[in-house]
């Protein structure tokens, strides 16, 4: 039996801008985008994601996947295809999208469902855009299979140009998602003294991101002079830095930032080491506004770096953040992740949010860090989480 959901008495505003989103997919060749990433099927729903599937995607010899279908210029034929347990939560909370299905159980039932809808829609399939990385192989050969006249192409970069400018319902997210990553951060630093093992310090930041709302994704910690960033039995002493680097994400909006601890009161070498980054730092926000190139950040920041001290042991990266760490804008192709810097030559828009961080692993004060999440203004910039960007003193809750 057929699980159908029904459409509400008056349909939902369609959540994104569609002529953007028709003039990308023309500027791409294609005729029909299929979205089967979970971080883009949220966005071009403005919907929670399937509340089952939240954590993992397996689920008995397959996994769940969703799968959205939107014809160039026609969002009236859109489609959404869902697994079975979202029945009731698409039905709580109605989507924009004229058809619902939640019928599928698996990867290729529900890719096929959604290529008989794509020939129901009676539209131009002639080009067929997916995303590549997001997209079962057993379930690219059924798309293929069924839509032999169809060639299939990637879609990935269509959708992350789409989502790069930012919403204020958006910016929102992320800067709630930054503040409340940096509440967590305090409480854990403050609560913790001389003998916490990582592991420890790791658990209580899980626990404390969680209880504010955001959903705790993970958290890479050093301490004292060891540069390893894994939760382990090393323990936390007097004297000792600590440095925190987590992210939490608010309704999949994700907070990224990084804040340094220590225990004790901070020397004059460590607040003079903490100052560099903060000066780098600086540096890269004042480049920040609109109309600015993308790699004018990180001109500002090298710039500065090269006049540090500590430039051999220190380096600088920025980032696009929203949906995903690492998304458009993308302005350095030397980066840790791989791929290519085109937003380096082009305009920031407001309404992008940038990661900043500067990273220095001393060889012997350890690992000492600064990360932001920055977002484009109309007039330059906002950072979202300012806050804890000294040296913040461990355990003072505790010795209270």
């Amino acid at each position: 039996m057929q699980e159908r959901v029904s459409r509400p008495t008056e349909s939902r505003a369609i959540p994104f801008d569609t002529a953007k989103l028709d003039s990308l997919m023309e500027a791409a060749g294609l005729d029909i985008l299929v979205a089967t990433s979970k971080h883009n099927v949220q966005y071009l729903l403005d919907a929670e994601r399937a509340i089952f599937f939240d954590y993992m995607d397996a689920l008995g010899i397959s996994r769940y996947l969703p799968v959205l279908i939107y014809p160039k210029g026609a969002p009236d034929k859109a489609a959404y295809i869902g697994h079975r347990l979202e029945t009731h939560q698409r039905a709580v909370a109605p989507l924009w999208v004229p058809q619902v299905r939640t019928e599928g159980n698996g990867s290729v039932d529900a890719i096929s469902l959604g290529a008989g809808l794509i020939k129901e829609a009676a539209v131009p399939m002639k080009r067929v855009g997916v995303e590549m990385p997001f997209l079962p192989m057993d379930a690219g050969r059924a798309l293929s299979d069924a839509l032999p006249g169809s060639e299939i192409k990637d879609a990935l970069l269509v959708l992350e140009r789409l989502r790069a400018v930012k919403s204020p319902a958006e910016l929102a997210k992320l800067k709630k998602a930054s503040e409340l990553v940096i509440e967590s951060m305090d409480e854990v630093i403050a609560s913790h003294g001389p003998g916490t093992t990582k592991q420890q310090l790791f658990d209580a930041l899980r626990i404390a991101e969680v209880k504010r709302g955001l959903t705790f994704e993970y958290c890479l910690l050093a301490c004292g002079a060891s540069h390893n960033r894994a939760p382990s039995a090393d323990r936390w002493q007097t004297g000792d830095v600590l440095s925190l680097d987590s992210g939490g994400n608010y309704h999949g909006y994700i907070g990224d930032l990084a804040r340094m601890a220590v225990l004790g009161e901070p020397d004059s070498e460590l607040k003079d080491l903490l100052a560099e980054i903060e000066a780098i730092q600086r540096a890269a926000f004042a480049a920040v506004r609109p109309g600015a190139m993308g790699g004018d950040i990180y001109a500002a920041a090298e710039k500065r770096l090269a006049q540090s001290s500590q430039r051999d042991c220190t380096d600088f990266l920025a980032h696009g953040m929203g949906l995903v760490s690492h998304e458009a804008p993308r302005l350095t192709a030397k980066g840790p992740i791989p791929y290519d810097d085109a937003d380096a030559r082009r305009p920031l828009e407001t309404g992008m949010v940038v990661s900043i961080e500067t990273t220095m692993k001393h060889p012997r004060r350890g690992f000492i860090k600064l990360e932001d999440t920055v977002a484009v203004t109309a007039t330059g910039y906002e950072i979202f989480g300012e806050g804890s960007r000294g040296w913040n003193v461990g355990g003072s809750a505790v010795a209270r």
